[in-house]
């Protein structure tokens, strides 16, 4: 993966781990397109091809919000990036001419044809009696969940596993208000993590979760934390959809390794930051992200480029 410098930094403090966070966003900042688009483009077909029912899902009746979500990013794209997304013919396209082939059991699916059009996961959310659910969702790059334990379950029981997210949970309450609020704004909000390699694809089921969060390993047992550390920082936007009401949730990955701070201009300011993050973070949160093993050694690397400024 080429090495660049990051695109977003909410480990400066500007996104505190363990809060909501939502801000508005404008429309023409809905999307991310940059020079990796190929490259997550092809992961995603890959994993389609080998594992599809691992990263696509959607119940009976959600296909007239997927076309919704379909026609509203081919006419973001088309005006927003026109250099790689433009139609030809009757179908959108991608980049140079051509959307990805689907699996057979995927091609009348309009939501997994408009996930080989962005670098984003596409969620598709439904209020039902029991709150908001996941109706319908392509998730290619899952940061540590699966999306077939989430299929189908409200919001309170998908964050469940959150620490202070739980059923009957302020933060709960309000997630759940601030879905039933939205209207014709979008909104975002980051969330980091740091993880051993690059892996887009970085799923953990409840029962590996749990295993992690009781045995607390090293996810660097060689020690060398600065070879394999890299940030993995989620971009999320929520939008409701004009017609259906339902609700899109993106999620874009962005992966950096944790080295590439020591050359940022602002290394001193954003080290310190990252470090003072990681340090307030309590054993329940530490073991929900797999970084009480590794939080110390991860502290000092953090430690050591902010004095190198």
């Amino acid at each position: 993966m080429t090495i660049r410098q990051p695109t977003h930094t909410p480990y400066d403090g500007s996104s505190k781990p363990f809060t909501i966070g939502l801000k508005p966003l404008e429309f023409e900042r809905w999307i991310e397109v940059d020079e990796f688009l190929l490259p997550y483009l092809a992961e995603k077909q890959r994993l389609y091809t080998e594992i599809p029912h691992k990263v696509f899902v959607e119940e009976d009746g959600t296909r007239e919000a997927q076309r919704e979500v379909l026609d509203l990013l081919v006419a973001h794209l088309e005006a927003a990036h026109p250099g790689t997304h433009r139609r030809n013919g009757a179908e959108p396209v991608g980049f140079e001419g051509a959307i990805d082939r689907l699996p057979p059991a995927l091609r009348e699916a309009p939501l997994a044809k408009a996930s080989l059009l962005v670098q984003e996961d596409l969620i598709l959310m439904r209020r039902d009696g029991r709150g908001w659910r996941l109706a319908a969702g392509s998730l290619c790059f899952p940061s540590s969940w699966s999306l077939q334990e989430k299929f189908g379950r409200p919001l309170q029981e998908i964050h469940e596993p959150v620490p202070g997210f739980g059923p009957g949970t302020r933060p709960a309450e309000l997630i759940n208000r601030m879905f039933d609020g939205l209207q014709g704004q979008a909104v975002e909000r980051f969330n980091w993590s740091i993880q051993a390699g690059d892996a887009l694809y970085h799923p953990l089921s409840n029962v590996e979760r749990i295993d992690r969060a009781t045995n607390r390993p090293s996810r660097f047992p060689d020690g060398d934390v600065n070879a394999h550390a890299f940030i993995r920082v989620e971009r999320q936007t929520l939008r409701k959809l004009p017609a259906s009401r339902d609700i899109l949730f993106t999620i874009r990955i962005h992966l950096d390794p944790l080295k590439v701070l020591a050359r940022h201009p602002d290394r001193a300011a954003l080290a310190a930051s990252f470090a003072e993050q990681l340090l307030v973070l309590d054993r329940e949160q530490l073991d929900y992200k797999g970084m009480t093993a590794d939080r110390d050694r991860l502290v000092a690397l953090l430690n050591d480029i902010a004095r190198s400024a």
